[in-house]
């Protein structure tokens, strides 16, 4: 085990508004909408406020006959008329208020996983906002490539949503601000996100264009918790999500997705046009699998979990929810209320503070206005950069290449901008009182210590971004 060094690091906050992990102003209220004939939870038979109708899933979750047969029995429908259930939790009183979609992964269908996010709901609720925990459990078990499933039925709860908020007599008629728009997912679920951001802008379903889309939702943000990547595949090609605010986050003793797989994504998120989405990826020491989901816990192998895991080595749940509450409440408050202040959050962990348990973390940051010096991704030349008069120099190094890093998992997981064996990453980022750090203006003398590495800028090149005094250059070397 590493000693942590938390004492130091988060010794210094800097951000001076409130905690957005801590409850808000408002009073919670909660409700359940959903078919009213489900044979399994007698809160979306008996305790409905809302009913819906059912919706046919059989273009995205395909299942073998006989497990199709099976699955039939226990829940009483098939992937043709799948419900649109959802717990809900919303401030009382007069608004509209900002709306959150979370949606759990894969587990034991028996056991059921929508309740395990309550303390998101309470939470986000006090503080003005709505969440949803979709129902997807029909979808868990022993099933697989399932994952577009996942994200396709999140933007049919959004239709739901959308009625919700249309219809007088409705429960929650005018106050969803359907403008400010998230989705949440853990596991698979936080595959599917992603999948139905690219969706939510596709007129057509990638592997069958006889299925089509009309969604067209105002999404602002995605969030991923531990999320699976590559399960689901858009036309045998990985998802492509461009121009949402993202976050994602990752636990370094996770039992079950052991490789920090939010990052493929992460790393192919792109920023295509100018403005004010970011994306940043957030890795805590100690955190797991399981414990984002009450209902999970600490069993990321289930019930071998005593037997294959340390578990005395995780950090307790609590603080781990309490991590979360911490920066997914910020990063709510910034990309649907434009709470800015917030941002400094995602571009170094240490600005919180105190506010984050005594743990280790790990932070990556890009915004619309990142500019790229050197991805690794152009070329085989590993003395060139990416834009224009950026060279790569090294010295007294063993071995000097660009190559995808290997996994914990064993699998390959290309980590594009900047994830090879040697990292050299520098973006422009506005920043007040930045200097320039191992980045030199046409420096051609040997790099003085040993064991370094360093990009090299030619004059003229930052005039191509307009570089300015107060900005700051940061970059990674790995």
């Amino acid at each position: 085990m590493a000693r942590s060094d938390a004492a130091t690091v988060l010794a210094n906050r800097t951000i001076t508004a409130p905690n957005p992990g801590l409850p808000g102003p408002h009073k919670v209220a909660r409700l359940f909408y959903g078919s009213g004939k489900d044979k399994r939870r007698p809160e979306y038979r008996d305790s409905v406020t809302y009913r819906t109708g059912t919706v046919d899933a059989s273009a995205f979750a395909r299942t073998e006959p006989a497990n199709a047969k099976s699955r039939k029995k226990y829940w009483g429908y098939d992937n043709t008329a799948f419900p649109l259930n959802a717990r809900v939790w919303y401030p009382e009183g007069d608004g509209t208020f900002p709306l959150v979609l979370v949606v759990h992964g894969n587990h034991n269908m028996m056991e059921f996983s929508d309740p395990g996010y309550q303390w998101l709901g309470e939470l986000l609720a006090s503080r003005g906002f709505i969440l949803a925990s979709i129902d997807e459990n029909f979808l868990n078990g022993n099933i697989r490539g399932e994952n577009d499933a996942r994200g396709w039925m999140l933007l049919k709860h959004l239709e739901v949503f959308r009625a919700l908020n249309d219809s007088a007599g409705k429960p929650l008629f005018g106050k969803i601000d359907m403008k400010r728009i998230a989705l949440m997912g853990h596991s698979r679920g936080g595959e599917a996100v992603a999948i139905a951001g690219a969706f939510n802008r596709l007129s057509h379903y990638p592997d069958d264009a006889t299925v089509r889309f009309n969604f067209n939702f105002d999404i602002k943000a995605l969030v991923a918790i531990a999320p699976v990547d590559g399960q689901y595949k858009p036309a045998e090609q990985p998802t492509p999500v461009s121009d949402y605010n993202y976050l994602v986050i990752h636990g370094s003793h996770d039992g079950d997705v052991s490789s920090f797989m939010g990052l493929t994504q992460y790393n192919r998120f792109r920023f295509t046009r100018p403005g004010t989405e970011f994306k940043s990826a957030i890795w805590m020491h100690r955190a797991n699998h399981g414990q984002w989901n009450t209902v999970w816990n600490n069993k990321d192998n289930g019930s071998y979990s005593v037997r294959a895991l340390q578990l005395k080595a995780l950090v307790d749940g609590e603080e781990q929810r309490r991590f979360g509450r911490v920066v997914i409440g910020g990063f709510l408050e910034a990309a649907l209320n434009g709470r800015t202040e917030y941002r400094e959050l995602f571009r170094d962990h240490r600005a919180a503070g105190d506010w984050l348990p005594p743990e280790m973390y790990l932070t990556r940051y890009a915004d619309a206005n990142t500019r790229w010096l050197a991805t690794f991704e152009e070329d085989v030349d590993v003395s060139t950069g990416t834009a224009p008069g950026v060279r790569i120099q090294a010295d007294s190094v063993s071995t000097w290449k660009e190559s995808d890093s290997p996994s914990r998992a064993r699998v390959d997981l290309p980590q594009q901008h900047g994830h090879g064996w040697l990292e050299q990453r520098t973006g422009w980022q506005r920043h007040d009182g930045g200097t320039l750090a191992r980045a030199h203006c046409g420096d051609r003398s040997r790099l003085a210590a040993a064991g370094m590495a360093a990009v090299v800028i030619e004059c003229a090149a930052t005039h191509h971004w307009q570089h300015r005094p107060k900005a700051r250059t940061t970059q990674g070397v790995a």
